[in-house]
């Protein structure tokens, strides 16, 4: 081994030492990027304080992840179920926090006010859960406002809340609603009407307290509208869809409906029908007498003076007065008819053909249209003396050609297409690698074992077994003998073409130099080695 790093030399060993060192790690990265399974999606789209909490508890447990834009954190693929079983233990990520705020307090050194807070907090958290597990909501935030009750306050403050939502897509009234009535109903004391919902976009959803305003009018106007012409399409779709299949039709459903609001109030009276309801009778008598003689004298005031006097009158008189009521039957009514009278409805209903091409295209007969029409005309209702209209048409539906009997690719000897890409990445580096080596480390190394061998750094013995040793034959000393003799002699014979140069009296043939010339281009190594010979052979 001495023998060998004294030929090699120190720089040249060292240089081999870090070639070599490079390549296996270089392989090294290669197996583990070959082997490394390709990463998932374990959570998508985090909040901010949420994504760091989770990589927190990722880096606890020594998993390598990656973080996308987004909040999105990716694992390894085969432990995205494992991962996230251990991060529900630890309730992450957190949606919102809930009554078990409540398990690791101190429950002595708590102030009242601080209970309270805890509790509206695990009560918003809860809601927050509920809401989410609603399909179409990824994440919901919840905002309580309970007054607190006052000792001597006369009037009650009524509690509200507030839920922003952020959804997948539109949400229908009916979800809304029902987000409304299940925060009312876990609030005590709070109404539905006082449950403002807001969605990510900031479109008002539900809430306010100014329900017959002219625009909060109208609006509930266009959703009642929208919501029946809705279940009136799903309906006409069901039936039909159940005998032209699925996919092959398409309604359309337009309501005329009259919101407004009427009160009428009529009164009726018949007077055939009369009934005696009281009576009243008055009777009246007078009378009146008269004498014969109206002289006044002192004759007739004395005592028995009239009746001795002469001829006298009387005069009598009656009445009778009869008053008597009647009751008249009378009919009052009132009626209110309120908005939502449907005034006229119009569907339109395109069925596609038979067949599933464009060549086996076969449009239906004139009894399966009639039938079809029946059927619409059944499931909306029809009612000719509103003006309701019902369009049935048979057209060929837009088709887009796919080769039939096309099955989904299958993996390539068993591996996925992301173990494949691992492949590809590896045989691209491997192949860098490769080029690197060969067009620009290569280069460099010989150029640094060029420059030693120009400087004699090191020391060592070739064997002259080529023709250069005969050709380029050191010159002889004094005595007939060349230096190095003793060197010279322990190399073997030349095996290749020689020169003989006794034949050259005094001056070298230009062929000779020629052929010399030839020899030490063809092996200019073992050329080298020969010129170094004589240089260190001692004078």
């Amino acid at each position: 081994m001495q023998a060998f790093f004294k030929q090699v030399g120190a720089a040249r060993f060292g240089v081999m030492a870090g070639v070599a060192a490079v390549l296996t790690a270089f392989f090294l990265y290669i197996a583990g990027a070959i082997t490394e399974a390709p990463k998932t999606i374990l959570f998508s789209g985090l909040e901010s304080r949420d994504a760091a909490a989770v990589t927190g508890k990722l880096d606890a447990m020594a998993v390598k992840y990656d973080v996308k834009d987004g909040g999105t954190i990716m694992v390894p693929a085969d432990q995205v179920t494992k991962l996230r079983m251990a991060l529900a233990q630890d309730n992450l990520p957190a949606a919102g926090v809930g009554y078990e705020i409540f398990d690791k307090s101190d429950t002595f050194g708590t102030t009242a006010f601080v209970q309270n807070i805890n509790h509206l907090r695990a009560l918003e958290g809860e809601l927050a859960r509920s809401i989410q597990t609603i399909e179409g909501v990824e994440s919901a935030r919840i905002h309580l406002v309970i007054p607190e009750r006052q000792i001597f306050s006369r009037d009650d403050q009524t509690p509200s809340a507030s839920v922003i939502l952020k959804t997948r897509g539109r949400m229908d009234r009916g979800q809304v609603q029902a987000i409304q009535h299940l925060v009312a109903a876990a609030v005590a004391s709070l109404s539905a009407d006082r449950v403002a919902i807001v969605d990510d976009r900031g479109n008002l959803l539900a809430g306010g307290d100014d329900k017959s305003g002219p625009d909060a009018l109208a609006r509930n106007q266009d959703e009642d509208t929208t919501n029946y012409e809705n279940s009136l399409r799903q309906r006409i779709e069901a039936i039909v869809t159940s005998v032209v299949g699925a996919g092959h039709v398409q309604v359309q459903v337009a309501a005329d409906i009259n919101y407004n609001h009427t009160q009428t109030t009529s009164e009726s009276y018949d007077p055939d029908s009369k009934v005696v309801r009281s009576t009243q009778t008055v009777e009246r008598n007078a009378s009146d007498t008269s004498g014969g003689s109206n002289a006044v004298s002192v004759a007739n005031a004395l005592p028995g003076a009239g009746a001795a006097g002469g001829d006298s009158a009387k005069n009598t008189s009656g009445s009778t007065e009869e008053t008597t009521n009647y009751e008249i039957s009378k009919k009052v009514t009132t009626s209110t008819v309120d908005g939502g009278d449907i005034k006229k409805v119009s569907v339109a209903v395109v069925v596609d053909g038979s067949g599933d091409t464009a060549a086996t295209y076969k449009p239906r007969t004139a009894e399966e249209m009639s039938k079809i029409t029946a059927l619409v005309r059944s499931a909306m209702g029809y009612d000719q003396a509103r003006g309701d209209q019902v369009q049935v048409s048979n057209m060929a539906f837009a088709r887009i050609e796919s080769a039939a009997g096309t099955e989904a690719p299958k993996p390539l000897l068993g591996l996925d297409a992301g173990y494949w890409f691992k492949i590809i990445e590896a045989a691209i580096l491997c192949l860098t690698a490769l080029l690197i080596g060969l067009f620009v480390a290569k280069p460099l190394i010989n150029r640094m074992f060029a420059a030693q061998a120009g400087s004699g750094g090191g020391t060592f013995t070739l064997a002259n077994t080529s023709p250069v040793a005969g050709v380029l034959a050191p010159p002889s000393d004094a005595h007939g003998a060349s230096p190095g003799e003793s060197e010279q002699a322990a190399l073997p014979a030349p095996s290749g073409p020689q020169i003989d140069t006794s034949r050259i009296d005094g001056q070298v043939r230009e062929s000779a130099i020629k052929k010399v010339g030839e020899v030490v281009q063809a092996h200019p190594e073992e050329a080298l080695a020969l010129i170094r010979t004589w240089l260190h052979q001692p004078a």
